[in-house]
């Protein structure tokens, strides 16, 4: 990795103020610090600019290519290039777009390790989960690991829209029992969504909904001993306002959720805005930690008792419920 960091251009401003050119920047960042021959050009990156232009900009590139794939690289996780792009990236974004904002500080521990569970919302591209991350580097230096879907590792649209391997270098876990295992054994600060997929697959009617809390984030906080920091985001509900979910549409395109709204119509005619999200002042309310008393150490998850299942799960709804209390308490207070 290059030792000197990325230097915004005035081309690089002009992407992060003109949505459709937020692909370019991750793309261009990237580029600085690595080797792409794969990737995209300067003449695609003009073609993302203008309506349309991205079909023909990614016909030119598979052609380039030989009409075949951009290759497929088994990367690992580079802290060095998530402080960079955290610093020279997402800084900017957090600050001056989604005005990300930590609230009751006071109940953010010093040092790590953690499983930081947030309820999770939006039907877009992650944003509330990077923000969270950002803030969470900048006010204590910690090195965090989201858990992300799969389809953000090994979507036909993730291989083409960004570098490969972009998920993994900047720290992202799949989201597999093995591999949430593995990073949680790692002592990691590991950014999670107990809802998975259903979170931002519910939608705007639901948007205010904390769904069921997968119970998996419980058992492995006991085995390993590592305690659970809950935060409540406000303002990931707006990031795709008045999006509803089509399930068997989307299922068609491999896709984890198909969101529709009026923003469909942009997004058709400039699909590299798949990585960008509405305007929305983002806060996460930080809670006093959770830690699991329940010794699980020497307990497999497939011998454990119907007894124990049973204690993590409702152990996992009572958090969800006091995490939709305090969702409920902002919402009120949004509304006077």
């Amino acid at each position: 990795m290059r030792e000197e960091g990325f230097t915004f251009s005035w081309f690089d401003w002009f992407c992060l103020w003109y949505p459709p050119g937020w692909l370019i920047l991750f793309n261009r960042h990237w580029q600085h610090y690595h080797a792409d021959p794969d990737g995209w050009n300067w003449l695609e990156y003009i073609l993302f600019l203008i309506p349309g232009g991205f079909y023909l900009a990614l016909l030119i590139r598979w052609l380039r290519l030989g009409c075949r794939l951009p290759r497929r690289e088994s990367p690992t996780f580079d802290p060095n290039y998530q402080k960079a792009f955290r610093e020279e990236v997402l800084a900017p974004i957090v600050k001056y777009y989604f005005r990300g904002e930590l609230q009751q500080i006071e109940n953010l521990p010093e040092t790590g390790p953690a499983i930081v569970a947030m309820n999770h919302a939006g039907m877009c591209f992650p944003w509330d989960f990077l923000v969270l991350a950002y803030l969470l580097g900048d006010t204590r230096d910690w090195i965090v690991q989201p858990l992300a879907g799969v389809s953000l590792f090994e979507h036909l649209w993730m291989i083409w829209w960004l570098p490969p391997g972009w998920s993994q270098v900047l720290g992202g876990v799949r989201a597999e029992y093995d591999e949430f295992e593995a990073a949680v054994a790692h002592k990691t600060i590991l950014l999670y969504a107990p809802e998975g997929l259903r979170g931002p697959c519910k939608g705007w009617p639901l948007r205010f909904q904390i769904q069921t809390f997968h119970p998996s984030f419980i058992s492995l906080s006991a085995r390993y001993q590592i305690p659970i920091l809950p935060v409540v985001c406000w303002g990931n509900e707006y990031l795709h306002p008045f999006a509803f979910n089509f399930k068997n549409i989307g299922k068609i395109f491999g896709l984890p959720f198909l969101p529709i709204s009026f923003l469909i119509i942009v997004f058709i005619l400039f699909p590299s805005m798949g990585v960008w999200a509405m305007r929305s002042r983002l806060q996460y309310y930080i809670q006093p930690l959770y830690r699991n008393t329940d010794n699980q150490n020497t307990i497999p998850p497939q011998m454990a008792s119907n007894n124990i299942r049973l204690n993590t799960y409702k152990q996992a709804q009572l958090l969800r419920e006091k995490l939709q209390s305090k969702l409920n308490c902002l919402l009120n207070r949004n509304e006077l």
